[in-house]
C-alpha cells in the first residue's frame, strides 16, 4: 500500500481519474428546499389553527431536520479500483479490482450491492451510475479486472446488463445531439 504525505493526498484527491457524482450538490440543495418547505408549511398550519409555540416550533424543526437527512442522496466517487459511498451512516468503500459479487435489487429504485474480497461492501443507487458516465467507466474497467482475475464470481449477468443499459443511453444521446436520432 502507498503512503502518502498531506501534499500528495491533497494532489491525489484532484486527480483526473477521480469522479464524483455531478449531480449531488443540486439534489443536497433540492433536499434542503422539500424539507424547509415541509417545516414552513407545518408550521403555517400550526399557526393558523392557533397551536404554534415556541417548543412545538422546536419539534417542528427537528422534524424537518430529520425530513432532511432522510432526503439528502448519498455522495458517491470513485477512482481506478475503488468505489466509495458517503451516507448518513458514514462511508463504505470497496475494491472494484477484487469484486466477488455484484447484484441488483429492487424494480423501480433499483440499487446495486458490491462486495469485494476483503469483506467489504456497499449500496448504490442505479441513477447515480445512469448519470455519471465516468463513475460508471471506473465501477466498469474495477469489475473487468475482477472477471480477469477470477475473483468475480456473481454478477457477471448483471455487469453485462448494464453496460447494455448505460452505454445504450450514452450512445442515444450522442445520436440526438448530433441531430441523427
Amino acid at each position: 500500500m502507498e503512503r502518502r504525505t498531506a501534499p500528495a493526498a491533497a494532489a491525489h484527491a484532484g486527480r483526473p481519474d477521480t469522479a464524483v457524482d455531478r449531480h449531488w450538490r443540486a439534489d443536497a440543495r433540492r433536499a434542503l428546499q422539500h424539507s424547509l418547505a415541509f417545516v414552513g408549511l407545518i408550521m403555517l398550519l400550526d399557526w393558523g389553527a392557533g397551536g404554534l409555540t415556541l417548543p412545538r416550533a422546536g419539534l417542528w424543526g427537528a422534524l424537518g431536520g430529520t425530513v432532511l437527512a432522510v432526503l439528502v442522496p448519498s455522495r458517491v466517487s470513485a477512482a481506478e479500483g475503488c468505489l466509495a459511498v458517503r451516507g448518513l451512516m458514514g462511508e463504505r468503500r470497496v475494491r472494484t479490482d477484487a469484486l466477488v459479487s455484484l447484484r441488483r435489487y429492487g424494480g423501480i429504485a433499483a440499487h446495486l450491492v458490491l462486495r469485494d474480497a476483503h469483506g467489504k461492501w456497499l449500496e448504490l443507487d442505479l441513477h447515480v451510475l445512469e448519470a455519471n458516465p465516468l463513475i460508471w467507466h471506473l465501477l466498469d474497467a474495477g469489475a473487468r479486472r475482477s472477471l480477469e482475475n477470477g475473483t468475480l464470481r456473481h454478477g457477471r449477468q448483471v455487469l453485462q446488463e448494464l453496460a447494455d443499459r448505460i452505454d445504450g443511453q450514452e450512445a442515444r444521446a450522442v445520436l440526438t445531439a448530433s441531430g441523427l436520432l
